[in-house]
């Protein structure tokens, strides 16, 4: 496996196409990034009343911001994920070898958990991340979520050192890359079939080097309504019209 703190070069190896960024929105839980394309993040859950660079980054380049993914400061690695996403997902070659998960109805991201729930059934479970409803699952597997700022039910992130080698599998929710989470979890999975999940996920292939069996990321299919979702404060409302979750296995033995 490929050392995964690597994962912050070839991210920035893939922004260097050099598109110009058209328009930045924060919403309070998706970041957007449209230049040739859109791109993804999960904004940060912190407030702030102060951002420096407001107004300063439309037409500026993608390969401009992107060093911003290696920030202590998380609007500005958030703002780079999403532009980097937005040089890479939307001509990705690896997109050609995905299948599209049915969307239901209220499940939001569980539309990822559904299609693997027949092969985790019994199986020790570690989820990256409180995904709504999830609730649901607790009596057909053992389910660890951790979060960064745990809830009653839920397990804090120092308990990954000891719950993310004993799983089945692990679920990564992909702003663990932004946040720089992502080195450490990815080691502690190796024993895993790791899912990497979300709309922030980057469509590529040289993921697998890293230990990564299945990318479950988003497409974008209305872009004008999933900017209006963002806009107007949505969450996993952006699943109903705005995105579709796509599914590609990586680790092929």
């Amino acid at each position: 496996m490929v050392n995964p703190q690597k994962i912050y070069d070839l991210l920035l190896d893939y922004s260097h196409n050099n598109p110009l960024i058209t328009e930045v929105l924060i919403g309070l839980t998706w970041t957007m990034c449209h230049a040739e394309g859109i791109g993804l993040c999960m904004s940060p859950a912190i407030p702030t009343r102060t951002l420096s660079w407001s107004g300063t980054l439309v037409n500026q380049r993608i390969q401009d911001i992107a060093p911003w993914l290696r920030s202590w400061d998380n609007y500005q690695a958030t703002v780079a994920m999403a532009a980097i996403n937005a040089a890479i997902n939307p001509h990705s070659p690896l997109l050609a070898k995905t299948q599209l998960l049915p969307y239901t109805t209220g499940l939001g991201n569980l539309t990822v958990f559904e299609h693997f729930l027949p092969q985790m059934l019994g199986k020790s479970v570690s989820v990256i991340g409180r995904y709504p409803g999830l609730v649901r699952y607790e009596t057909e597997m053992k389910i660890n979520v951790i979060e960064l700022q745990p809830g009653p039910e839920d397990f804090p992130a120092t308990a990954s050192e000891y719950l993310l080698p004993e799983s089945d599998w692990v679920f990564l929710t992909a702003t663990s890359i932004p946040n720089k989470t992502f080195p450490r979890l990815v080691e502690l999975s190796k024993n895993a079939k790791l899912v990497l999940i979300g709309p922030t996920v980057p469509w590529l292939s040289e993921l697998a080097d890293f230990g990564i069996d299945y990318l479950a990321g988003v497409t974008v299919t209305d872009p004008k309504t999933l900017r209006q979702t963002i806009a107007e404060g949505g969450g996993v409302r952006i699943f109903e019209q705005g995105v579709q979750y796509r599914l590609v296995a990586l680790n092929q033995s």
